[in-house]
């Protein structure tokens, strides 16, 4: 407990007084077994915010503290009364307000280390940054609503926190409300419970700045879409900057009501790309650095952040939690962060992240693309038709599986693997010139991902 009560210290100077007090505070440390830290939550959903946003900082602190951790457990404690309901309920008829202090703006858990100097930009994610900066500059509301989509990991909540820093510094006057959509129903379904559902509207319609984050939470459950929309509607009519996420398009989300796809598409929607080899390695690059101020003198080899970003690929979050975890072992033995270190701390890791793609896959879904036999792909024809495909495929079989040049070589018709390395760098050179080209690209990695 004594270890528990100095890493609460620590992670109330880190994530600030507000996240502490709301997140971290009420969370009652049980014990470490078999590599799992076991906590008792108030709520599951409290359970689960905490390990969605904590879990690397907490886990980091345990290990560093000498509690060998991988992964966090919460259960709900058993003085947790008044559980969420599943079901939502049906709407009070004529709610009565209830005596109150007021609709006071909660304080919002932002995370300190989410802000624009932090968020690293690459081909992939430039266009969302550039429309966060630009509503986050303020003035005239230009993007109504601005929504961002994309995969997990890839940066859509970190682009949210980073607006709310930056309109709260350039403009403290202004309220701004950050809340996942599950929080968004959690309110609603208790202010239908305790009649109070004037204050709940009071309280989303006097922002000046709504952030909706994993909106596609709400597909599905019509009472709080329906007050989803009316408060939609009255923030946009009274010019109020909003400011929505998801992991998908908002055509794409099943079971939203259309007339709720149709106000989250007049404004800007734009998609949040995976992350490329160069991206991934500017993102490790700056956290090293980070890393590297708190643990002065330790020392990473050369290669293993390129060696990360070739093996992990989806997600961020995974891709700086496998970082986290080599500077905690290489803090905890004392010793510099090697590849053959890295490769046995990340060995599981490491596994569940290995490509499955083969390089027949890849050719014949490069031949349908390009509307070839795939006989001509890996013949000896050098007619252009035939030849930019073919490297194209050579190209995606180094990127997204883990044979040698000369593997890849020998399937393409026994060529020399100096020919699959001309070929990989001529499509690197091209994509960074073509945006057709890069658009097909990242169209047959996302195909063969899937």
């Amino acid at each position: 407990m004594t270890m528990w009560g100095s890493i609460r210290e620590t992670l109330k100077n880190n994530i600030g007084t507000g996240n502490f007090t709301n997140w971290i505070e009420p969370l009652e440390f049980l014990h470490v077994d078999n590599g799992v830290a076991y906590f008792n939550a108030p709520t599951k959903f409290f359970g689960d915010y905490v390990s969605q946003n904590f879990a690397d900082q907490i886990i980091y602190h345990l290990n560093r503290n000498g509690a060998q951790t991988e992964r966090l457990s919460f259960a709900v404690s058993a003085a947790a009364n008044n559980p969420r309901p599943n079901v939502e309920p049906k709407p009070v008829a004529n709610p009565v307000r209830m005596p109150s202090e007021g609709s006071v703006i909660p304080d919002v858990p932002l995370d300190p280390r989410f802000t624009f100097d932090n968020f690293v930009v690459g081909k992939p994610n430039e266009l969302a940054h550039a429309a966060a900066r630009r509503v986050a500059e303020g003035g005239p509301v230009t993007f109504n609503p601005l929504f961002l989509y994309g995969g997990v990991g890839l940066g859509k909540t970190h682009l949210m926190h980073a607006v709310a820093h930056e309109i709260r510094r350039r403009n403290p006057e202004k309220t701004v409300l950050y809340i996942s959509a599950e929080q968004f129903m959690y309110r609603f379904i208790s202010a239908l419970k305790d009649r109070k559902m004037i204050d709940f509207k009071q309280l989303f319609r006097s922002v000046d700045v709504l952030m909706v984050d994993d909106v596609q939470f709400i597909a599905g459950k019509d009472s709080t879409q329906e007050e989803f929309f009316h408060t939609f509607n009255a923030l946009v009519e009274a010019r109020k900057q909003i400011i929505i996420s998801a992991d998908r398009a908002p055509g794409e989300i099943k079971d939203m009501e259309e007339r709720i796809q149709t106000r989250l598409q007049c404004g800007l929607v734009v998609d949040l790309h995976p992350t490329d080899y160069e991206l991934r390695v500017g993102i490790l690059q700056t956290k090293a650095e980070l890393y590297a101020e708190q643990f002065p003198g330790l020392e990473i080899d050369p290669g293993v952040l390129e060696f990360l970003a070739h093996k992990i690929t989806t997600n961020v979050r995974v891709l700086e939690g496998a970082l986290n975890r080599l500077f905690a072992m290489a803090s905890l033995v004392g010793k510099p962060i090697t590849l053959e270190m890295t490769q046995d701390c990340l060995a599981d890791l490491l596994k569940s992240s290995e490509r499955r793609v083969t390089i027949d896959e890849i050719q014949r879904k490069v031949a349908e693309h390009f509307n070839i036999r795939l006989s001509d792909l890996i013949g000896p024809k050098r007619l252009r038709a035939y030849a930019r495909p073919r490297q194209v495929a050579m190209w995606l079989a180094k990127q997204l599986t883990n044979r040698s040049l000369p593997e890849i070589g020998r399937k393409f018709g026994g060529r020399d693997h100096t020919t699959v390395m001309h070929g990989v760098r001529r499509i690197d050179e091209l994509s960074e010139k073509d945006s057709q080209l890069a658009d097909e690209l990242e169209l047959l990695r996302r195909t063969l991902a899937s």
